[in-house]
């Protein structure tokens, strides 16, 4: 598992050089380690070489993994998947963040089912931002409609929106993120979060204010998607 720290590192030195050469001032984004279908052992190494941010795309997967690293107290465990009504108590007892809402009903759920002792579960919108039939999210136009109503909600905190850009449209993609971004601070000021670029666009998305870049492959290599 030593290369997984190796190449953590290399995100890291990554991240900063591209996060120093920009031409404007940006906040430094976090760096989020997709772990999805990676054993716990992994995510271990990954801690062990100093990450503490780590995201899941299956309730079930996420749930099992919080459990097996409870003792790892410092763990921010983020959820960036689509997300059923009936998987939502899993995430709402277990994640930090949850990157995924693109429906009030989902949301309502996740409100309903947060332990109060746990806290504000922090959430961000996803949006649907180059109108893919196959992939979740809202419609841009949406955005505020939804925003009301989650905001609205207790034990949920709404802090910004998410995106994955259809495959060579990352660009477009990416500044009509950043424009409507700027439209929800404009209504809730609090909600200047903003996730997206992955390990093949996230140079792309620093340029356009990404506050989260989502890193899998980079940090831990290709997925075997037959271990699920």
């Amino acid at each position: 598992m030593n290369n997984i720290a190796e190449q953590l590192n290399l995100a890291y030195q990554n991240l900063t050089e591209k996060w120093q050469a920009l031409p404007e001032a940006k906040i430094k984004p976090q760096l989020l380690a997709v772990s999805k279908t990676k054993p716990v052992s992994a995510v271990v190494a990954a801690y062990q070489a100093g990450q503490r941010q780590f995201a899941e795309n299956y309730p079930q997967e996420l749930a099992e993994k919080a459990a097996q690293l409870s003792s790892y107290a410092d763990i921010i465990w983020h959820f960036i998947g689509p997300l059923q009504s009936n998987k939502t108590r899993l995430v709402a007892e277990t994640a930090h963040w949850v990157h995924s809402i693109d429906r009030l009903k989902i949301a309502e759920r996740l409100a309903a089912q947060r332990p109060a002792a746990l806290g504000p579960l922090k959430v961000l919108l996803q949006v649907n931002i180059s109108n893919e039939p196959s992939k979740a999210g809202i419609a841009a136009a949406d955005m505020l409609q939804l925003a009301a109503g989650v905001s609205s909600l207790p034990q949920l905190q709404l802090k910004g929106l998410m995106a994955i850009p259809a495959p060579g449209m990352s660009e477009p993609a990416f500044a009509a993120m950043a424009q409507l971004s700027k439209t929800l601070q404009q209504h809730y000021p609090q909600a200047d979060e903003l996730s997206m670029g992955m390990s093949d666009d996230w140079p792309l998305a620093l340029r356009y204010g990404a506050t989260m870049i989502r890193l899998g492959t980079a940090i831990f290599g290709a997925r075997d998607y037959h271990k699920e």
